[in-house]
């Protein structure tokens, strides 16, 4: 019979079980879709703390059969693992194997940070037990000798040692739960530092020693846990961006049952084709369709624009937009995993997680360093034992080797600018699916692209308004109104509230001709030259031609409308040495006339799907860095093949799937900045490995001769981390990279027009 109660009992399974991590058949149902046979499934493991995890992990969950692959997000503390669709692999078994407690990722996860709450108890007791040892030292220093000295340095173990266990806890059950589990992390090193100054001093107590280094030691935790509570928090205030997305979903909605009864459902239980209601004040919960009512909305987390956009029946809406004035009906097609938001938010975390070639160099050097550090403190131990004889030196010595030697601020070179990097591109309406793609932008030397719905809009825009009297302006707006043409949209554009009495006994659309009108006698015709004027100008030199009773009334010329910036974008790559192309399957006079517009010497026209991808290749095969921006189908192979590439969010799914960007306002201004951010963070990278390559350069010489107390390593090593930190979000405040408010980078005499164009 057990002892337990029964609420004991079921408390305990429910442990066991969370400690045990989700069952296969949760990994399934939680796994999603993403092509080509493979499955991805998220998990959040809260045990990674440095790149030697990171290596751990990928490495043998990489070794499973049917595993696809394997990325770890540090910032997150998120595992990702793709596997064929089948025999799901032991994925949870193998992290439990290697010490990683895991359970299932909730990306809209919200509310209070534990980790920052344990860290700050932590930082609270360590300060608080150093402040009172520093006290009793005092005495020490100031003279007390013997029984007194004793009874001071035994009431100063007796504090430090809880302010070691539950402070230090953060570092011991880490470096426990690796070495148990046969590996190493960074933890490691410090846990064994901690515990041999409390060790020494301890000695030396039961010794009646002169010297005690209680306080060092309890010093020395709370600097440490000084310098990883601000990692911590810098590292959060870096991923406000993700954050704040999370924040942007409802946790559930209001659903129309069958029979007319409401629910209200969680966010997850929400599938596609149920109707729901979204309140005025609510946001969007997934992705849908207006059935019924009429609403404004603020889209600005999806196209940047700040006006409120008016909704009704048949509009599309996407997770997280505000309504702002009525309520909706709204028809799902999307559950919250699939969503616009959730979509967002996954292409923020790989950006985040990327493996750029810096990142796994860093990564592998974080990796190798626990056997170099182990092996520099105890050969410096063994050189001053040999030299001085002196163990209690020589071991204060190793002690301080040990923990100036962490290589955090390696460890955080990478992926602290990746971080920033990706909010700063986000804030700008610039989506990264990869870390490693901001490296490849940032090399480009060359630019292709495409014509229509890249840089133009496809959408005509009358160019010979001035030209046409207003009256004729104005009753062809009239009739215009009676047609969703593109042309008839162009004419009432450009007419604006130029309209003439609708005074037409009839209104007839002619599908592939025009729109015909009658007022009594008169006939009225807004369409092609040759039926509007008769057959016997088919050949006329006009457009499109309004014309009365088969006589020409006015002539209207249209081009496509150019997206806002391509000009300004053109010039600017050019400036900066990227080579120019245009290459479109649209005809030749057409795309003529928009390379003349933008200033493009080299273009191509009428080209297959198949044309541009040789274009690609042979480019490449020059050793040309490719950057191609298309929105296409026809465009996807080439967008593959490229170097790197950027699609807007307009383009088919297909072509945003296969580009490495995705911008979501239409200010083509979005390519030279991702450039500009891109070239920014690599300066980034480069300097913060100089930084901590500079620091162990100058720290272990110093540390290996005997110039650095326990205390000032831990501070040392603390301080490397934050100025590499600090360094990164430097790329937040970068004014130049701004769109709408500074130039890019080495504008130059571009420089204005692009600051015009952005505004």
């Amino acid at each position: 019979m057990s002892c337990c109660a029964p609420g004991t009992e079921m408390a305990l399974e429910a442990e066991q079980a969370r400690e045990a991590g989700p069952r296969a058949e949760e990994l399934v149902l939680a796994s999603r879709s993403v092509g080509d046979g493979l499955k991805q499934t998220d998990l959040s493991v809260p045990g990674v703390h440095c790149g030697a995890c990171i290596q751990t992990i990928e490495t043998a969950l990489g070794r499973l059969d049917g595993v696809a692959g394997a990325r770890v997000n540090l910032s997150t503390k998120r595992v990702s693992v793709k596997w064929r669709e089948g025999a799901l692999p032991p994925i949870v078994d193998t992290l439990n194997r290697l010490g990683y407690a895991a359970h299932l990722f909730d990306s809209v996860e919200t509310g209070r940070d534990p980790v920052l709450s344990q860290l700050i108890r932590a930082v609270a007791v360590s300060g608080f037990a150093a402040g009172n040892i520093m006290l009793l030292s005092v005495s020490v220093w100031s003279g007390a000798e013997q029984a007194t000295r004793d009874l001071f340095h035994w009431l100063s173990a007796l504090i430090a040692l809880p302010a070691l266990v539950f402070a230090g806890g953060v570092f011991y059950r880490s470096a426990l739960n690796a070495l148990r589990h046969g590996r190493m992390n960074m933890d490691v090193p410090i846990a064994l530092g901690i515990s041999l100054a409390y060790g020494l001093s301890l000695y030396e107590t039961i010794n009646s020693g002169q010297h005690a280094y209680f306080d060092a030691s309890v010093s020395l935790l709370f600097f440490l846990l000084i310098g990883r509570t601000l990692d911590h928090v810098m590292r959060e205030r870096a991923r406000t961006a993700v954050k704040g997305l999370a924040r942007l979903a409802p946790r559930g909605a209001l659903v129309i049952a069958a029979d007319g009864g409401r629910d209200y459902l969680p966010l997850q239980e929400i599938a596609a084709g149920m109707k729901l209601v979204v309140a005025a004040g609510e946001r969007v919960p997934v992705d849908g369709i207006v059935m019924s009512g009429s609403s404004e909305l603020d889209c600005s987390m999806a196209t940047g624009e700040s006006a409120p956009q008016p909704v009704k029946p048949g509009s599309d809406l996407r997770a997280g937009m505000l309504n702002l004035t009525q309520p909706l009906i709204v028809e799902a097609t999307a559950t919250a995993d699939t969503s616009f938001l959730a979509e967002m938010m996954r292409l923020m975390e790989a950006a985040e997680g990327g493996r750029a070639r810096y990142r796994r160099l860093a990564d592998r050097a974080s990796a190798l360093y626990s056997p170099v550090v182990h092996a520099a403190a105890f050969l410096t131990f063994l050189g001053w034992m040999a030299a001085s004889g002196d163990w209690h030196r020589a071991i204060t010595i190793a002690i301080a080797v040990l923990i100036i030697t962490c290589p955090c601020a390696l460890g955080l070179a990478v992926p602290i600018v990746q971080v920033v990097a990706a909010r700063r591109l986000f804030e700008n309406g610039i989506m990264v699916k990869d870390g490693a793609a901001m490296e490849r932008l940032a090399e480009i030397d060359t630019a292709v692209f495409d014509k229509t719905g890249t840089l133009t809009l496809g959408i005509p825009e009358l160019r010979n308004a001035d030209e046409i009297p207003p009256q004729a302006l104005a009753t062809a707006a009239s009739l215009a109104a009676h047609s969703r043409h593109p042309f008839s949209r162009a004419v009432l554009r450009a007419a604006g509230s130029l309209r003439a009495a609708d005074a037409f006994d009839s209104v007839e659309e002619i599908p592939g001709l025009g729109i015909e009108a009658r007022a009594g006698e008169t006939v009225w015709r807004l369409g092609r030259a040759g039926w509007s004027l008769g057959s016997q100008h088919e050949n006329h030199a006009g457009g499109t031609v309004f014309s009365r009773n088969g006589e020409e009334y006015a002539t209207f010329r249209f081009e496509d409308r150019l997206r806002p910036g391509a000009k300004e974008t053109i010039a600017h790559l050019k400036e900066n040495g990227v080579a120019v192309e245009i290459i479109s399957g649209d005809s030749a006079d057409q795309v003529k006339d928009i390379a003349a517009r933008l200033g493009v010497e080299k273009f191509q026209a009428s080209v297959l799907p198949g044309d541009k991808l040789e274009r690609m290749r042979a480019l490449a095969s020059e050793g040309r860095r490719v950057l191609m921006v298309g929105d296409g189908l026809n465009d996807a192979p080439a967008l593959a093949a490229a170097h790197v590439s950027m699609a807007p969010a307009t383009a088919a799914d297909i072509g945003r799937n296969a580009a490495d960007f995705v911008f979501l306002r239409e200010n083509m201004l979005a390519v030279p900045l991702a450039r500009d951010v891109s070239r920014r963070a690599g300066r980034l990278i480069r300097q913060n490995f100089a930084l901590a390559i500079a620091y162990n350069f100058i720290a272990v010489p110093i540390a290996v001769l005997g110039h650095v107390t326990p205390l000032v390593a831990a501070i040392a090593m603390s301080l490397s981390s934050l100025i590499v930190i600090g360094n990164a979000l430097r790329l937040r405040t970068d004014r130049r990279l701004a769109v709408g408010t500074e130039a890019p980078e080495s504008a130059g005499n571009n420089a204005r027009p692009f600051v015009e164009a952005a505004a």
